[in-house]
């Protein structure tokens, strides 16, 4: 089966046409549209030949961005097949999916609707999603389409796990709790190490660390999210590239008050200029922090500190939750490559049993690696994430069905 997965932003649309099936998973093509509903938008991909191309397309909107892309794929002298027939399903990852979705569907009106009924708890990223949905729908009308969702992984937490300690009316009235996200980012990383180690899912408690620009950690004890850092918006727990993570929110009313912020500059305070970036004043770009750590600057270090020690904690934190761990996995951009931080992450770890052979570690980017140490207590994983797979495995699954 050729499934078309697409990731639409509010300025993007990212793609990968995924072929799956009995011989195996193969990524046909795969690329993204920027800039969109701007003068320059453009499309980078990778030709057959796995050389990378750049089109320029000019102003268009996110049905221009999925045309575009359709005419890449079916392009006689760069594209995989040879015209949209061949695309067999379209798996649409959908940011939130609030209580309505513990797992993936297929997108009828009716799920439309419950997508939209979400957008005022995710007002930047589900409009985005549903505007690759209609767009779908509008240029492959008969083509079956799937939604996966990045909160429904974590729908199985407990409410002492996903409630706030805040007036329960706020839950029941507007939906205010923790929801979660890269949801199946941490399923796949979760069931992968699995099969990697040859171990039964439904007997380990893991760790899942998905660290990168953006960040979250999952407790995930028998298969089943438990509890996450992510919370009613993607803003809570770690400290990220430009997000702020955990805040005393008296102190974000101090400074509103104090400054004269309206919501919405505050809003722009804590996702764009927090984090790493707010810290360093230099970057959000770890691998320029880790360069000026070395160096010497002072809030690079500080910023490198304390990004790590916000990993430690959650580790820490959900290995006792979970009266223990098994595993514990690092993936993301920062997790599959940045080495210093695994082992600066797993160095206080060693009174929970974790051993990490700091030798391998140093080798180890993007690559599927047992990195702990042959005594440890704890296996230590790197585990390249595939949330483009999932979403098409998902997809395969409910199409196959139909």
């Amino acid at each position: 089966m050729k499934i078309l997965v697409l990731n639409s932003g509010s300025s993007s649309v990212k793609y990968k046409l995924i072929s799956t099936g009995t011989e195996g998973d193969k990524v046909l093509a795969e690329g993204g549209v920027e800039k969109i509903g701007l003068p320059d938008g453009f499309i980078k991909y990778k030709k057959a030949d796995g050389s990378k191309a750049i089109r320029e397309l000019g102003h268009i909107d996110h049905q221009g961005a999925i045309k575009a892309i359709l005419e890449v794929l079916t392009d006689k002298a760069d594209g995989a097949i040879g015209s949209f027939g061949e695309i067999d399903a379209v798996g649409h990852r959908v940011v939130h999916g609030g209580e309505k979705f513990s797992e993936s569907v297929l997108i009828t009106e009716d799920v439309k609707d419950k997508i939209r009924e979400c957008y005022a708890i995710a007002p930047l990223h589900n409009p985005a999603n549903m505007t690759g949905i209609e767009a779908i729908t509008a240029l492959m009308p008969d083509v079956p389409q799937v939604g996966v969702f990045d909160t429904a992984f974590h729908q199985t937490m407990p409410a002492k796990s996903f409630m706030y300690a805040l007036p329960y009316k706020y839950y029941e009235e507007d939906g205010v709790r923790r929801y979660g996200f890269h949801g199946t980012s941490h399923r796949y990383v979760s069931g992968r190490v699995c099969e990697f180690l040859g171990v039964d899912i439904a007997k380990q408690k893991i760790i899942t660390c998905h660290i990168g620009n953006g960040g979250s950690i999952t407790a995930v004890d028998g298969g089943k999210s438990v509890d996450t850092s992510m919370g009613l918006t993607p803003t809570e727990g770690l400290m990220m590239g430009t997000r702020v993570g955990d805040v005393d929110p008296g102190a974000l009313t101090f400074i509103m008050e104090k400054h004269g912020l309206s919501p919405k500059e505050l809003q722009t305070i804590i996702n764009k200029e927090s984090g790493v970036l707010g810290i360093s004043g230099l970057s959000n770009d770890m691998r320029e922090i880790e360069a000026a750590d070395k160096a010497g600057d002072p809030r690079a270090v500080l910023a490198l500190e304390m990004y790590e020690q916000r990993i430690i904690k959650y580790i820490g934190a959900y290995a006792a939750e979970m009266g223990g761990v098994d595993i514990i996995v690092f993936t993301g951009g920062v997790g599959e490559n940045q080495t210093g931080v695994r082992e600066n992450v797993c160095k206080p770890l060693g009174f929970m049993g974790v051993e990490l052979d700091t030798a391998l570690n140093a080798k180890v980017r993007g690559t599927e690696t047992l990195i702990s140490a042959p005594g440890s207590r704890v296996k230590v994983c790197v585990i390249p994430t595939d949330e483009e797979l999932m979403i098409a495995k998902d997809t395969e699954s409910i199409v196959s069905k139909l």
